[in-house]
């Protein structure tokens, strides 16, 4: 039988899709692109706004149309938050919670042929930590390993801890068998992540700090990413070792949310815009070619123009590289859905808009210091016709240049030379 899955939302939800494949490879099911006729299809979803869960619904409705006789099931946050909504989407024939989704290989063939749409989502107290790493990229460039999956931090616009449970982590024993596993596949990057990977920790007291200096020691044939972490968590430890290493990359995606202090007190976040402010600066002191991007959350409830302006100033004034904007959208059973002083809907977007042309901004003048300077690239795709690749450099710029062909699973040298639209265009360096 064939299977198609298809993946929303984040690194971790990607990195837990090729778990489950695996499952269903080992259990003799052939695979397919999604889109294409399937006997079976899942789609792991993602929850995180309201436009994610608009999202969901049409990929369901369209996957149904697609495969109108397949089985389809539907898993991840959106299922486990709202799993009788899910149910109720014309075409899904199961629904599965983040419990039983690493058992839905198993589960599948029982529940196809069922009448009724199948709900199986239990509750999140004390879930399992279960391991998750994609080796399915054609090119073998870029894997994604899960270290770590749920979050204490309940901040008050966010669903997350409802949707996932509890911090928990992988033992930290097995690390150096997922990396090596990586490197036997060919990837030569690989990024680690986490629903709050720098809350890292195990019974016996290691924490990320610990995770970063051991993947550092073992100086593997890759490259190490570290994928988006609170700003109160990454210490000086672990900019140290990331400072003095050839293995990881310099390149740091940290949460703001907003830059007022009162507004970050309502959303419960565990620093003050000060600290942010002091912390970025102190990643450009000890690594000046660090790649920074930055969430921020547009709109919260109270935000008036005096603290979005806090924002603005202080996003205009900080060394980042790029930053990821989101507008604001009540979630269901979060404190924030009832706070007072709600933003209307086109403040939001027009707040949205202008944090964003200054993401572009920021990105132009990050590229832009960066012509003159050689970046390590990792070519990724490639177009014959110009013989040209797209790669991402260490620093997480978009670099194009001229090469040949065989330069597939290799690091490659390019001299930055210009910045045009969204890449930066350089030629390689030969040895």
């Amino acid at each position: 039988m064939k299977v198609a899955l298809h993946t929303l939302g984040c690194k971790v939800n990607y990195a837990e899709t090729a778990a489950i494949k695996d499952k269903f490879e080992q259990l003799g099911y052939s695979l397919t692109e999604f889109g294409t006729t399937a006997d079976i299809i899942l789609i792991n979803t993602c929850s995180v706004t309201n436009n994610a869960d608009v999202e969901a619904r049409k990929i369901i409705r369209r996957a149904k149309r697609q495969s109108p006789d397949a089985f389809l099931g539907v898993m991840g946050c959106y299922a486990q938050l709202k799993p009788e909504e899910v149910s109720q989407i014309e075409g899904v024939d199961a629904v599965f919670g983040q419990r039983e989704k690493f058992r839905v290989p198993s589960l599948v063939h029982q529940l196809m042929g069922k009448e009724q749409t199948q709900v199986n989502v239990s509750c999140i107290e004390d879930l399992p930590f279960d391991v998750a790493l994609t080796t399915d990229n054609e090119l073998r460039t870029r894997a994604f390993l899960k270290l770590q999956d749920g979050c204490d931090y309940f901040c008050t616009f966010c669903t997350i801890p409802y949707a996932r449970g509890s911090s928990r982590s992988i033992p930290f024993a097995l690390i150096p068998e997922q990396i090596n596993k990586i490197v036997a596949s060919g990837y030569k990057e690989v990024v680690i992540s986490g629903i709050n990977l720098g809350d890292y920790s195990t019974p016996d007291g290691k924490t990320f700090a610990d995770v970063v200096e051991l993947m550092d020691s073992m100086k593997p044939d890759l490259r190490i990413r570290i994928s988006s972490i609170e700003p109160n968590l990454l210490n000086d430890r672990i900019l140290r070792a990331v400072a003095a290493s050839d293995v990881f990359c310099p390149h740091f995606h940290i949460p703001l949310q907003s830059g007022s202090s009162e507004i970050l007190k309502k959303m419960k976040r565990r620093y003050k815009a000060s600290f942010y402010k002091d912390l970025i600066y102190k990643i450009k002191e000890n690594i000046p070619n660090c790649g920074l991007g930055i969430d921020v959350i547009v709109g919260f409830p109270g935000e008036t123009d005096e603290h979005f302006r806090e924002t603005y100033d202080l996003l205009d004034e900080l060394p980042a590289s790029y930053f990821h904007v989101f507008t604001y959208s009540e979630r269901d059973n979060t404190p924030a859905a009832s706070f007072d002083g709600v933003v209307p809907v086109h403040i939001r977007k027009e707040r949205t808009n202008l944090l964003r042309d200054l993401s572009q901004a920021k990105q132009r003048s990050f590229y832009a210091s960066r012509v003159g300077k050689i970046a390590t690239v990792i070519p990724e795709s490639y177009d014959k016709s110009t013989r040209t690749w797209k790669s991402w450099s260490e620093n997480y710029v978009r670099v194009k240049f001229e090469g040949d062909e065989n330069l597939a699973k290799s690091f490659v040298k390019v001299m930055v030379e210009s910045v045009h639209g969204d890449y930066a265009f350089g030629s390689v360096i030969n040895d």
